[in-house]
């Protein structure tokens, strides 16, 4: 059937590919897919993952209401279906109302044995989402839209973090604006009409929780050693850092699963390697995908000549930038002067970054909040220079006249790892020559964002002045809600996991809150353009590159197809031929 709310999304995001072969032999059942890692899943519990990478495990291990069929043709894989729900209601009561039917033979991998995904098991994992303890990062959208979860929240934030405190609150509330009649139906009422609220519904985040878990803190290493699955694989084996084994999950019945062929035996996720080693492994065929890597550009280069058909470009309106630490108090608090936010703007060589990542085949210059595809992405640049390159003269110039005359000493974080490292060093140098000095600060790849930016302190204390962070729309079609709210809102009480200075602009958020409920995608675009334009007037980050993400696999991988979420080939839907 289709759905004008989602027929008009659809052109919202970009999913470009190159070079995917259509393969006509018979699906193989059995091997295992063998895949490459620097790091590791940032969480293996649905309710706390939150990178784009992490999305590909969490496909293979749990399901939502919503989800996506892999496919490389850009109208499949970005219209949203049914996953746990038979299929995509439409909503009444004016668009305040949503209700599922879930799946018969959907089913926990229980430790007494198989047993059906239920109601209230899809109302428990929406709880989940503010635990006190390791909440989500998309838990703002909820709480705004759902009616009674902020409620809900509020109070679980007041409780006692530990498992059996959590559980006490869990089974002796309810969330007002989920209903659960029987153990097949769940309601959904909302506080507002919002058109991408079924998106919304295909994060993990949302995943329905089983009874057990309350048991252990929200992923926790009792939590990860006690792992109930509801996807066709579970975990076999995890040595942190080094190796994800996963297995088949026997409570899984494929009947119930429209999505997941699950033709692979296992799925070994070897982690602590080296990009470099990891393509070797690739083009030699003795691995099968890599995990979170770019590919290094000399490879990448060679690749794109040579015409390989392993090769693919995904673009899913992700984007590059520098947050900018306005919280701490160094050089004087010199960062929550508007001025010297614009001379970044102004020192950054844009066109010198890009050609680190690949060239213009796999990333442009950015100028806004929103990347390549997303509706409200636009062409327009506040703090414009010739051809990207950045203009030091107007960045040296705006910091003597905010106080600086002989330039600033800033500090900045990076993930010591492939193109990071090079990326780093180029901005270093791009700002040396507007009198910038960066000390630059190596963070593991896995600490990154769970440790390290993410940990409200760092900002406070003034660990980072500026740090090179990226961000993918969480969920594909009309998405540009979910590149604003999470980085770009703050309403006084609940700081935001990935708005790292709780940084807000009310009239930036009235004009969010126009576009969300627009009825065209013209007037959607018009409105994101706008709110984007707002933004970037007052300089809390400096965009630095809109990418496609390259993407290779060994010559062994049949029936590559994009799952959009995870900007890789599912997991879940290849096969083997060895």
């Amino acid at each position: 059937m289709e759905r004008p709310m989602i027929k008009a999304a659809l052109g919202a995001v970009a999913l470009t590919l190159a070079a995917v072969p259509v393969l006509a032999q018979d699906p193989q059942t059995g091997g295992t897919l063998r895949i490459l890692a620097t790091g590791e899943p940032d969480h293996l519990d649905p309710t706390t993952g939150a990178m784009v990478n992490t999305n590909n495990f969490l496909r293979a291990v749990s399901r939502q209401l919503i989800s996506y069929e892999s496919s490389n043709d850009e109208t499949v894989a970005l219209a949203p279906v049914g996953d746990l729900a038979t299929e995509v209601p439409l909503p009444t009561d004016d668009g305040l109302t949503y209700t599922f039917t879930l799946r018969q033979g959907a089913m926990w991998d229980a430790p007494s044995g198989p047993r059906q995904i239920t109601a209230a098991d899809v109302e428990r994992g929406m709880m989940r989402n503010c635990n006190p303890v390791l909440g989500s990062f998309s838990l703002s959208y909820y709480t705004m839209l759902i009616d009674g979860m902020a409620e809900f929240c509020d109070g679980f934030a007041k409780v006692e973090p530990t498992a059996e405190a959590m559980k006490a609150y869990m089974e002796a509330n309810d969330i007002s604006g989920i209903e659960t009649p029987d153990d097949m139906t769940v309601v959904f009422h909302l506080k507002e009409k919002a058109g991408d609220f079924i998106y919304m519904l295909s994060l993990a985040n949302t995943a329905a929780a089983p009874v057990e878990v309350m048991d252990y803190i929200p992923d926790s290493p009792e939590y990860r050693e006690n792992f109930i699955a509801s996807g066709p694989y579970t975990i076999g084996e995890y040595v942190p850092d080094t190796l994800l084994r996963l297995v088949r999950n026997p409570a899984w019945d494929p009947a119930s699963d429209p999505l997941r062929a699950a033709y692979v035996d296992e799925i070994e996720i070897t982690m602590g390697m080296q990009a470099d080693a990891i393509m070797q492994q690739l083009q030699s065929g003795d691995a099968d995908l890599a995990y979170d890597i770019n590919i290094p550009p000399a490879i990448l280069a060679m690749l794109t000549a040579a015409g390989d058909e392993k090769l693919v470009a995904i673009s899913a309106g992700n984007t590059n930038f520098l947050f900018i630490n306005t919280v701490s108090g160094n050089n004087n608090g010199a960062l929550k002067d508007l001025r010297v936010r614009q001379a970044l703007q102004y020192a950054v060589d844009k066109a010198a970054i890009v050609q680190q990542w690949g060239g213009p085949t796999v990333a442009e210059p950015v100028n806004g909040i929103f990347g390549l595809g997303v509706l409200g992405h636009h062409a327009f640049d506040l703090y414009p220079s010739a051809e990207a390159k950045g203009d030091p003269e107007k960045a040296k110039a705006l910091l003597a006249e905010a106080g600086f005359p002989d330039g600033i000493t800033l500090k900045m974080p990076y993930r010591n790892k492939d193109l990071e490292v090079a990326t780093a060093q180029t901005l270093q140098a791009s700002l040396a020559r507007a009198g910038i000095t960066l000390e630059l600060i190596p963070v593991t790849a896995a600490d990154y964002y769970s440790k390290f930016m993410t940990n409200p302190a760092n900002t406070k204390d003034g660990v980072w002045d500026i740090a090179p962070v990226g961000w993918t729309p969480d969920w594909v079609g009309g998405a540009a809600r979910s590149v604003f709210q999470p980085q770009f809102t703050y309403d006084g009480t609940n700081h935001q996991t990935y708005n790292y200075t709780d940084y807000n602009n009310d009239a930036a958020n009235a004009l969010a809150a126009e576009a969300i409920n627009a009825t065209t995608p013209e007037e959607t675009a018009t409105l994101w353009g706008q709110v984007d334009e707002m933004v970037m007037a007052d300089a809390p980050v400096v965009p630095l590159i809109a990418n496609k993400n390259p993407r290779y696999h060994g010559e062994a991988v049949q029936n590559y197809r994009i799952y959009a979420l995870g900007v890789e080939g599912d997991w879940t839907n290849i096969w083997l031929d060895r």
